[in-house]
């Protein structure tokens, strides 16, 4: 018979050590047991259990010292904690010390079984998460740090990010849709490089009008403009000085503004803006865009210098739609994050969910899984990760669907169309109703202007 698992039972009293024992071989566990702290970190040591069966009043070290003691060694080993004192204080100290849960003495045996099933599920998730972590590429010990995926295109960015991470003085730019991850491997390039030491710093060049664009990125002296503090401000490249400034979204930035990047890129200075000094710079620049900036060249939108300065070393992050082969790799990282996050207890994805998942376009790449998997976890009752509770994202295309078929254009018969299809059927209909009221209509796409501006181009959709 194959062993549900490894469990240790540390209790000095052997009445309830052996009648623990004794019930949980009978479902399956291989149990063993230890009636000290001592004894128990030699099991521990020896064993490596799934899960640990811990009273909180044990002689010589109390059963606090020896969670906290265990807990640094292995910050993931689970552990439930037993306490006969009817003392909730002490039970919620261990629970904030990364206890599991807690079972108050004397408890029946159901109770115990299912409290030990959810732990052991719950784990069960942990250990394949950490076995996926294991078969990734990571750059720092931080979750952020972590890049998932193991399909081709991901292995050669992998290959990429080393290669440019060598050239620490070499301009970089990072390609791709909406949420594909971009910002994550620029951060990858400069952990990776010589400049690891110096800050990281991160500006989204859509957020801010031009005039204060320019402020963050050159400073400004005191007096330069109304407001201006009366001290001045250094601005991010200053700040950035032996790191990396990584713009985000440098499509987006005015052809004015161009001009001054283009000049810190070939000049290493800049002025302050009132300025009349040059202040010289040490700068890895990394610069990201969802647009194809080779046609906002053709198009008057982006000077043609700056963009062949930029692209010296190009990396291009594909959406997810074309790395399917991850998308269950992110979906069980996520349901892993949230499950600790809001302290829930997902363990089962079924067959039907992972087809929904696999089957759906994902608009917004990673990001948009990201935020389903986010509510999903968040409403989900049970161990489970239901169909319906990613039901937007089918309700949305039958939505879709519906719509071409009530247009009259099959005779009222649903016919079988490519996603791309419907995509751009349902944006030219939102369009149309929102009077091309772009912000307005992205909202109702539930995605940003950038991506909507993008998929009209895609597509060639033209008011009508």
């Amino acid at each position: 018979m194959i062993s549900k698992g490894v469990i240790l039972i540390v209790d000095d009293e052997e009445t309830i050590r052996f009648s623990i024992k004794e019930f949980l071989e009978g479902q399956g566990y291989e149990v063993h047991v230890a009636e000290t702290c001592e004894q128990a970190l030699e099991k521990i040591n020896e064993l490596l259990p799934d899960l640990i069966l811990l009273d909180l009043r044990l002689p010589t070290m109390g059963g606090i010292a020896l969670l906290e003691k265990v807990k640094v060694k292995d910050p993931n080993v689970l552990m439930i904690v037993m306490t006969g004192y009817g003392s909730v204080d002490s039970a919620v100290e261990a629970m904030r010390m990364g206890a599991y849960d807690y079972l108050e003495k004397p408890f029946k045996v159901e109770h115990l079984k299912l409290v030990i099933e959810k732990a052991l599920s719950t784990q069960a998730l942990r250990r394949e998460v950490l076995e996926l972590r294991a078969q990734q590429w990571t750059f720092t010990d931080e979750p952020s740090g972590i890049i998932i995926g193991n399909s081709q295109p991901m292995k050669e960015i992998y290959s990429l990010i080393k290669q440019v991470a060598k050239s620490p003085s070499t301009t970089v730019l990072i390609q791709g849709e909406s949420g594909t991850g971009k910002e994550l491997v620029a951060g990858a390039i400069h952990r990776l490089s010589s400049r690891k030491n110096g800050r990281f710093v991160d500006i989204n060049c859509a957020a801010l009008t031009e005039s204060l664009l320019e402020a963050e990125l050159f400073g400004y002296e005191k007096g330069s403009f109304t407001g201006a503090t009366a001290t001045g401000k250094p601005g991010l490249f200053e700040v950035a000085d032996k790191g990396t400034i990584f713009l985000d979204e440098v499509g987006e930035m005015g052809i004015a503004l161009q001009s001054k990047l283009l000049r810190v890129l070939q000049e290493r200075q800049f002025k302050r803006v009132g300025g009349i000094n040059d202040i010289k710079i040490d700068v890895r620049v990394i610069a990201s865009t969802n647009r194809n900036l080779e046609e906002e060249v053709d198009g008057g939108n982006f000077r043609k210098d700056l963009y062949y300065r930029l692209k010296v070393l190009p990396i291009y992050v594909p959406p997810l739609r074309e790395r399917g082969e991850d998308i269950l790799l992110l979906v069980k990282h996520f349901v892993h994050k949230y499950n600790n996050e809001f302290n829930k207890n997902i363990h089962h994805i079924p067959p039907e969910t992972e087809r929904q998942l696999l089957e759906y376009h994902w608009p917004g790449n990673v990001r948009e899984l990201k935020n389903v998997i986010e509510r999903a976890v968040l409403i989900a009752s049970d161990g489970t990760l239901l169909p319906e509770l990613v039901a937007p994202i089918s309700s949305e295309k039958k939505a879709i669907v519906n719509d071409v078929g009530d247009s009259g254009e099959n005779n009222g018969k649903l016919s079988v169309h490519s996603l791309a299809s419907i995509e751009k059927q349902h944006i030219q209909k939102v369009l149309n109703e929102t009077s091309w009221r772009r912000t307005e209509a992205a909202k109702i796409l539930g995605i940003n202007r950038t991506t909507l501006y993008n998929k009209i181009k895609e597509y060639g959709i033209s008011q009508s």
